[in-house]
């Protein structure tokens, strides 16, 4: 299996990444540490977090981590057999919002938030490929705290991308992307610090 560690040949940051079957941009220090910072603490303190489960085999599977979902009050999300109703836009989320989008070119309508609590919260791999994201959609993803591996693997060749999603940091995936690599934050055994990462997307 063919590894790509994004940091061994860094591009120019905030310069599109072409792949197969899509592409993505990668901003390290998109928010400086101070503000970095700043968010982190304000969104643990003030995002309504729950613990979401899902049904596998009859059996009911809590997520290994917290999420929320904000965003305009008609764009409900569905996904892994579950239904979000979004909670109303904070003020801090707007703020956000208004920053990526200069950069992504998308006014997005909705924010998905993942509550990584240590090593042990996890994503496992899957798409952002839902039908009312649309044919294409454009993924913005905002990370705060730890660092943690992000990992991208092609559908039909296996090729994997290893970015290390640093804290400030923001990646936008575009393009047919969504249909062809499949993306996880798995587990690790390190010590690690509360992560905090906001998917801006928009709902059809």
């Amino acid at each position: 299996m063919d590894t790509l560690d994004m940091f061994s040949t860094p591009p120019e940051h905030g310069k599109p990444i072409k792949i197969e079957n899509g592409e993505y941009i990668y901003i390290p220090n998109f928010y400086d540490k101070p503000t970095a910072d700043k968010y982190l603490k304000r969104l643990i303190e003030d995002i309504k977090w729950k613990q979401e489960s899902m049904n596998m085999y009859g059996k009911e599977i809590p997520f290994p981590r917290l999420t929320s979902w904000y965003g305009d009050q008609d764009k409900p999300y569905s996904f892994s057999g579950i239904t979000l109703q979004p909670h109303p836009w904070s003020p801090g989320l707007l703020k956000v919002k208004k920053d990526i989008e200069l950069k992504a070119n998308v006014i997005f309508n909705s924010v998905l938030l993942n509550r990584y609590r240590d090593g042990s919260d996890s994503i496992s791999w899957h798409t952002d490929a839902e039908k009312e994201l649309g044919e294409n959609p454009v993924i913005a993803s905002v990370n705060f705290g730890a660092e943690r591996k992000f990992q991208l693997k092609h559908k039909d060749t296996n090729e994997r991308i290893d970015i290390i999603l640093q804290h400030g940091s923001l990646l936008i995936m575009q393009g047919e992307l969504q249909h062809y690599w499949k993306h996880q934050i798995p587990k690790t055994k390190k010590p690690l610090g509360e992560r905090v990462n906001l998917t801006f997307r928009v709902i059809k």
